[in-house]
């Protein structure tokens, strides 16, 4: 392996030769168990990666930002903030969650979900303490598996009905 290799750069004129080590046993290259695989580096493209959630609640939220676009996935809340820049829109079946300092280390939380005609208020939670990402947990993924359901049936519905 040359050393620009492993920078993602690709040397055409070196000849392949097979692995010292079979793929099946090769170490993966993301994250440890538990740990989020893509972090978050304010400032740069890595913005919009998405990262988990209890991860950004750890500070308060960016005054550039309307809040952290929310979607489980595994089991875990992966959140990408809002630009106030960007569209007004929540995408359509994703939960938009927004946090406010409500003094003596108490946070107030609301939740949107967006839909295709409209966006709606789904959740308000006064005064938590601490890592509140654990209490939102079960209404942003009960929402959105929910509206994934609803949607998917709407479309056979529709194929159906063609």
């Amino acid at each position: 392996m040359t050393r620009y290799e492993r920078y993602g750069r690709h040397d055409r004129t070196r000849r392949e030769r097979s692995p010292a080590v079979p793929s099946s046993r090769r170490r993966p290259t993301g994250g440890g168990a538990g740990r989020p695989v893509l972090t978050l580096v304010r400032g740069s493209a890595s913005d919009c990666a998405p990262v988990e959630l209890a991860t950004l609640t750890r500070s308060a939220m960016p005054a550039d930002v309307r809040g952290a676009v929310v979607t489980p996935v595994q089991g875990r809340l992966m959140a990408t903030w809002m630009p106030l820049s960007g569209p007004s829109r929540i995408p359509q079946g994703r939960v938009l969650v927004a946090w406010t300092p409500a003094g003596e280390d108490r946070t107030d939380i609301t939740a949107h979900l967006g839909l295709a005609g409209a966006q709606v208020l789904l959740a308000v939670w006064p005064g938590l303490r601490g890592d509140w990402s654990g209490v939102v947990h079960p209404t942003v993924a009960e929402v959105t598996e929910l509206h994934g359901a609803l949607r998917l049936a709407t479309l056979a519905l529709e194929r159906l009905a063609d």
